[in-house]
C-alpha cells in the first residue's frame, strides 16, 4: 500500500477553481484499478488549538494506491494529464509525500 498527501498551493483566491477541476476528475481516478482513496481535503474550522492550519489556498490531495506502479500509471492517464493542463496556471506551489505504512 502507497500512500500520497499532495500538499497544493494555489495562487491568491484560486483553491476553489482548482478544487472544482479535481472534483470533477475525482470519479475517473477512483474508476483506475489499483485506486483505493482520493480525496480532496482543507483545513477544518473552528477545530482544536493545537491545529497549524494550511490556510485559505491550500488544500491536501490524499490518496491510497495498492503499489508503487499504481501510482506511476495514475500520473500518466489522459485525464491526470487533462486535469494538469487546466489547473498548472493557478497553482502556487505543491509539494508531494509518498509514504509507506509503519
Amino acid at each position: 500500500m502507497i500512500h500520497v498527501v499532495a500538499v497544493i498551493t494555489a495562487k491568491p483566491g484560486m483553491r476553489e477553481a482548482i478544487l472544482q477541476h479535481f472534483r470533477a476528475n475525482v470519479p475517473a481516478v477512483l474508476a483506475e484499478p489499483d485506486c483505493v482513496e482520493y480525496c480532496p481535503a482543507i483545513d477544518t474550522a473552528p477545530a482544536l488549538p493545537i491545529q497549524t492550519k494550511y490556510g485559505p489556498d491550500t488544500f491536501l490531495a490524499i490518496e491510497k494506491w495498492d503499489s508503487l506502479d499504481a501510482l506511476k500509471a495514475h500520473a500518466a492517464t489522459p485525464h491526470m494529464v487533462a486535469y494538469a493542463g487546466k489547473v498548472k496556471d493557478m497553482i502556487a506551489g505543491r509539494v508531494i509525500h509518498i509514504l509507506s505504512p509503519a
